[in-house]
């Protein structure tokens, strides 16, 4: 007989605790409060980080791993800086960023199980993402998403879409400089096409 307390995440496609659920619900709760109405560009990483120091809406965030790497090619500041004047500023800028996989995927997972996440659960991000999020356009940041180019065309979401991947960084370092040339061309194009 199934566990009744353990049911596949609407997020993320993984089989859920109370407590698994309970977390997406949370980053969703702190992401929403700096959804931008007008939303210019979505930043689409493959699946949210474990850590929230690593979460770019957690109110205590150290913003290392991919949210230091966007603040810094956002060439936003940090330091000395609260997590909600910063976090107002990518809202002002009508940025959000959101994950194809809204959960984290074990640590120890191998890269099979992401595709195998994102070949039954991307489908349903993208309705999200074009019935909800509505945005201008939206920018892949993730490598993982390389694969899955085709279904994130701007047929299937109603925008048009760039792949500017950001590597992946513990260190919350700044991003490889062509990489960072990338996203912030990127950004400049949805400046002049939105004037």
């Amino acid at each position: 007989m199934a566990n009744p307390s353990i049911l596949p995440c609407d997020g993320c496609g993984q089989l859920a605790s109370a407590e698994h659920i309970s977390r997406r619900l949370q980053r969703l709760e702190w992401a929403t409060r700096f959804r931008p109405i007008h939303m210019q560009a979505l930043l689409l990483a493959v699946a949210a980080p474990e850590s929230d120091d690593e979460l770019l809406y957690a109110p205590e965030s150290h913003f290392t791993g991919l949210a230091g790497q966007i603040l810094a090619a956002l060439s936003i500041p940090h330091e000395g800086k609260s997590a909600e004047e910063i976090l107002t500023e990518v809202q002002r800028r009508g940025l959000y960023l959101a994950y194809a996989l809204e959960c984290p995927v074990e640590r120890n997972s191998d890269a099979s199980l992401v595709q195998e996440l994102l070949d039954r659960h991307l489908s349903h991000a993208l309705v999200r993402i074009r019935r909800s999020l509505k945005p201008k356009r939206v920018l892949v940041l993730s490598p993982e998403l390389q694969l899955f180019l085709s279904q994130l065309s701007e047929t299937a979401l109603s925008c048009p879409v760039f792949y500017t991947p950001l590597s992946p960084s513990a260190s919350g370092s700044s991003p490889h400089a062509p990489e960072m040339a990338a996203f912030r061309d990127a950004l400049s194009s949805l400046a002049t096409h939105s004037t």
